[in-house]
């Protein structure tokens, strides 16, 4: 039974699919830390090893390091949005007002024009949509905001919660520095063991290569936004081009949450040329993701476009939110492990 089980590509491909499904619905939650920390091994094992060797610095202690630095950066460029984000609501609260006039010329002119050549009363139709509007920024002064800012306890208990995830993933990144290389050993000396190492290996290493591209495209997209927004005169360019490379790592969101309302609110303000600024560098930021993602990932998986697109829409479908990191991350466990697989069946004649 077993034998035809695993001989059987569709039996084997739906156990699978739910095995997977139950990993990262019960236990990828809750072993989450200790996840990324194999992760974070393996992506900077070959510089920890480059620390050992030069420098004499024990991987425990270069783990250490590297996870202060990248705290420090963290945490820097967190407190540096929070400040301006707290520092800059009075002005946006105070610009409502000012973008709500801007909106309402531009209503009136497009209500006048449409009914004139449609026959619909501009007046009333001008009336209506205003009155919507108006009723969306009172909503978001009103309740919107205080609700958001009253919220403390809550915003307590995620960073309650926030802080024991990186706790354990601290820890964790430490004893997986110190041991790493003897784990593997004492699995790689167990046969039984090989199909497993193969495709955890398999599924890291497109990940870690992913990571790397993913930081690499957001650096540079970060750098070039703030650059050019700065240049142009935009009031904390700067700060709106890092969100941008930020944002821009995260499926379904990149740079265009940043640009395309910034740019927006430009034409509002009649800055026609900052405007034009930001959708050219929203443009050249899609241009960039497009041109270097697949020569830094290159085909390492040999999965269709596709394929990752209806993954996308499972993983929103069944985790929320979240799948969209745990969709594509599911398909790639799945591919990989049903290959490894298959690789070790005997070919039919």
């Amino acid at each position: 039974m077993e034998e035809k089980i695993w001989h059987n590509r569709l039996i084997l491909l739906l156990l699978l699919t739910a095995a997977v499904y139950l990993f990262l619905k019960v236990i990828a939650p809750l072993t989450a830390p200790v996840l990324i920390a194999m992760l974070f091994v393996t992506i900077f094992g070959p510089l920890l090893q480059k620390l050992q060797r030069h420098f004499h610095v024990h991987r425990q202690i270069g783990a250490v390091f590297l996870l202060t630095f990248f705290c420090a950066i963290l945490g820097l460029l967190i407190w540096i949005l929070f400040s301006w984000i707290v520092g800059s609501l009075p002005n946006w609260i105070d610009g409502l007002d000012s973008l709500e006039q801007g909106l309402s010329q531009m209503i009136h002119a497009i209500c006048g024009s449409v009914g004139k050549n449609i026959g619909i009363d501009s007046v009333y139709l001008e009336k209506t949509i205003l009155a919507s509007i108006r009723d969306g920024f009172d909503y978001f002064q009103k309740q919107f905001l205080p609700g958001m800012l009253s919220q403390s306890l809550t915003y307590a208990r995620a960073a309650a919660v926030f802080g024991g995830f990186l706790l354990t993933f601290l820890i964790a990144t430490v004893l997986l520095a110190k041991d790493y290389d003897d784990i593997m050993n004492r699995l790689l000396d167990r046969e039984d063991c090989h199909l497993f190492l193969e495709i955890i290996c398999g599924i890291i290493r497109y990940l870690a290569t992913y990571v790397k591209a993913q930081l690499i495209i957001m650096n540079l997209i970060g750098i070039l936004a703030a650059v050019v927004l700065s240049l142009c005169g935009i009031q904390n360019g700067i700060l709106w081009g890092l969100l941008a490379g930020i944002l821009d790592a995260f499926p379904f969101i990149g740079t265009g949450v940043v640009l395309v309302p910034l740019g927006i609110q430009q034409l509002f303000y009649g800055h026609y040329g900052r405007a034009a600024a930001c959708l050219l560098l929203y443009v050249s930021c899609i241009v960039i993701r497009e041109t270097l993602e697949p020569r830094l990932i290159g085909k390492r998986v040999g999965v269709s476009p596709i394929a990752i697109l209806l993954s996308l829409y499972a993983g929103i479908r069944l985790f929320g939110v979240w799948g969209i990191i745990e969709g594509p991350l599911g398909f790639v466990i799945i591919h990989q492990t049903y290959l490894s697989i298959c690789r070790r069946l005997p070919q039919k004649n």
